[in-house]
C-alpha cells in the first residue's frame, strides 16, 4: 500500500528506523509512534519506500 501523503511517508520512515533499532523508540511522536506499534516491518517498508514526488504534503480529511 503506497503512502497517501508526504507526512505519512516520513512518519513511516521514522517508525521503520525505530523498528530496525536505528533510532530509540522513545524519540517517536504522534503517527510514527502508533505506526511503529501497530504495523509490521514489511508494511512500514512499503509505506516508507513510496516516492513522495507527487504526493500532497498532508492528506485531505474528506
Amino acid at each position: 500500500m503506497p503512502a497517501r501523503s508526504q507526512s505519512q511517508q516520513k512518519a513511516a520512515g521514522a517508525a521503520l528506523a525505530a523498528k530496525r533499532g536505528e533510532i530509540p523508540k522513545k524519540k517517536l511522536k504522534g503517527a510514527s509512534k502508533e505506526m511503529e506499534k501497530s504495523m509490521t516491518k514489511k508494511e512500514l517498508e512499503e509505506l516508507a519506500s513510496t516516492s513522495h514526488k507527487h504526493l500532497p504534503d498532508k492528506k485531505d480529511k474528506s
